[in-house]
């Protein structure tokens, strides 16, 4: 490893990395009730409960599942989130990141599923 960095040979797999942040469930979102607002407007009377919240999407090399899913948790503790408002929602997948292919219900068989950092983690 140089420079914090995964040198390739070093027993390292590529893992695809989705990290949803959302605000905490007790905090205001004015983003999400100015959409709602603006829906029925459009015809979208029947849609409630919106919450606005942003998808981060990259790649971490590490040994396994298990240390990848320990780096990203530790990412998004110290830089993607602010642990006071927002959780995060962190979904793994064995391999490289390819657009559209990582996402809640297209993860296949043997991946590690959604993981949440939530409150106490």
């Amino acid at each position: 490893m140089a420079n914090g960095r995964a040198c390739k040979g070093d027993g390292v797999t590529p893992f695809s990395v989705l990290v949803e942040v959302t605000l905490r469930p007790d905090v205001a979102d004015p983003q999400g009730a100015t959409i709602e607002r603006s829906l029925p407007a459009l015809g979208f009377g029947e849609v409630t409960g919106v919450r606005v919240g942003k998808a981060i999407r990259f790649t971490v090399e590490a040994a396994d599942e298990t240390a990848a899913r320990t780096r990203v948790e530790e990412l998004c503790r110290r830089f993607l989130t602010n642990p006071v408002i927002e959780d995060a929602t962190i979904t793994l997948a064995p391999g490289t990141l390819e657009p559209g292919t990582l996402g809640p219900g297209t993860l296949g068989p043997g991946t590690l599923g959604p993981g949440t950092l939530g409150p106490g983690a």
